[in-house]
């Protein structure tokens, strides 16, 4: 969407790009999520 300004270091939205996959890598992967919240709900 935002082409190459998600990419250049000098604009507050590669901040926010480069944040969400630190999240993403700290609180696991979406699928591993999936599993898990399966398996509580199933227990």
């Amino acid at each position: 969407i935002y082409g190459g300004y998600g990419y250049i270091k000098d604009y507050p939205l590669e901040m926010f790009f480069r944040d969400a996959k630190v999240l993403e890598v700290f609180s696991g992967s979406v699928d591993y999520r999936k599993v898990l919240v399966g398996k509580l709900l199933t227990s």
